[in-house]
């Protein structure tokens, strides 16, 4: 008879799998950024995994089409998602008609993007996305209360972050002003990564791009510009005449404005003209979350106002602006460095131990208290002792032990595991203590 091969047990890299009780905290974050983005009245979208490839890939290029997963079904050429913008703007073009505008949706989802697997870079992992889109436009209202999300946010997760704030267009009409219009996107991609190649290379970059030296020094000295927003504004809104520049002024005093009527802590934010983000599809306010005692780990929440959403599968203009969280990311740079204190094994707040013959009254019991907390029913055939010994080891709080004549007396021992005090109460009297404790 032939034996069988026992498989190796193993997982593809770049993938996340938590224990129960980590998944148990990395949901309850994620709750508690579904609960701000409800707050404010957004609303649940959920798109599928897959999309068709002309779809997913209408404004991609790049790096980008080489990290898609992408495969054929028949003769369906098909991807996975590799953020949750494409499918927001299909779901748009298609559903423009009936929607209300401005359209504020929130999506929580898996992505996967076929890259290097590494440290803190993951194959599939969950974003937490928010975006208001306009039909044809779109106060800077908007702009302001995604601003505030990031600062409620992060609050609710009880994460001290710094939001740094910029408008593209100034940085975009100083390069104008200085004479390259025709360079503005080269520019602008080598003063984005000045952080990761050196002032020095990025100096080398643009002189081989024909800056002349005075002109490198101003582009390095603007983009060094940042701090607080009422200062920085009035530092720079006269270093340039050009129209563009002026306009990305005039829209960041108008949002600070709003910001301010909105209340925002002023200590979480921060004027920083560096804030470039390279996608070219943001036109306005940009902005990225760091927090300020771990640089290191980068931007933790991004985001900004794109003008038109949908130009790939509509004519008509959508603009919007957004935020992102790359949520497995963030976790597991949380997890690592000892930043979240995890939960117990359980979720469970009460156990009920049967003893002899007691089982249907223990499980009578349970759908009774069931109503009120996470209540389990130990029914496995072990001794008393193990059992409590298990209860206390996954961090179990109560324990309501049925015995006979607990089922006779309708009164039943319940132990406080932590305080290893034991009451005898009604099932009534359980439910009232153990909701106020």
């Amino acid at each position: 008879m032939k034996e069988t091969t026992i498989i190796k047990p193993r997982k593809l890299s770049g993938f996340m799998e938590l224990l129960p009780n980590q998944q148990l905290l990395f949901d309850n974050m994620i709750n508690k950024i579904k609960e701000v983005y409800l707050k404010h009245a957004f609303l649940p979208l959920d798109t599928p995994v897959l999309e068709l490839s002309e779809i997913l890939l209408a404004k991609s290029g790049g790096e980008i089409d080489k990290e898609v997963y992408r495969f054929k079904k028949g003769d369906t050429d098909i991807c996975m998602r590799y953020d949750l913008t494409v499918p927001l703007a299909r779901f748009v073009a298609m559903n423009s008609e009936i929607l209300h505008f401005p359209f504020k949706r929130f999506q929580v989802g898996k992505v996967y993007r076929g890259e290097r697997a590494q440290k803190g870079r993951f194959r599939e992992f969950v974003q937490c996305d928010a975006d208001i889109i306009g039909n044809e436009e779109l106060s800077l209202v908007a702009d302001a209360e995604c601003l505030k999300m990031v600062e409620e946010v992060f609050k609710n997760l009880n994460i001290n972050i710094i939001n740094q704030i910029s408008n593209r267009n100034i940085l975009f009409g100083f390069i104008e002003g200085l004479g390259y219009i025709d360079k503005v996107k080269q520019i602008l991609t080598i003063l984005d990564k000045i952080n990761k190649i050196g002032r020095e290379n990025a100096k080398l970059e643009l002189k081989n791009l024909d800056v002349s030296d005075e002109n490198i020094e101003k582009l390095i000295k603007i983009i060094e510009k940042r701090g607080n927003f009422s200062q920085i504004l009035s530092e720079i809104e006269n270093i340039s005449i050009n129209q563009t520049f002026q306009k990305g002024i005039s829209q960041l005093k108008e949002v600070y404005q709003y910001l301010k009527a909105m209340d925002i802590n002023e200590d979480k934010i921060e004027l920083n003209l560096s804030i470039i983000r390279g996608q070219d599809y943001y036109t306005g306010t940009v902005f990225e979350a760091i927090i300020p005692e771990h640089k290191e780990f980068g931007t933790v929440c991004g985001g900004g106002r794109y003008d038109n959403l949908t130009s790939y599968f509509s004519d008509k203009k959508f603009p919007g602006v957004g935020l992102s969280i790359g949520f497995t990311r963030l976790f597991d740079l949380l997890l690592s460095n000892n930043m979240i204190k995890e939960l117990s094994t359980s979720n469970i707040k009460l156990q009920i131990i049967p003893l002899g013959n007691t089982m249907t009254e223990c499980l009578s019991l349970k759908n009774y208290f069931s109503n009120y907390f996470i209540t389990e029913v130990s029914f496995d055939n072990r001794s008393f002792k193990s059992k409590m010994k298990d209860a206390n080891k996954q961090e179990i709080p109560y324990v309501l032990i049925v015995g006979e004549d607990e089922v006779k007396s309708n009164l039943y021992s319940l132990k406080d595991m932590k305080n290893s005090t034991q009451y005898n109460f009604s099932k009534e009297e359980c439910v009232k203590f153990i909701k106020n404790q």
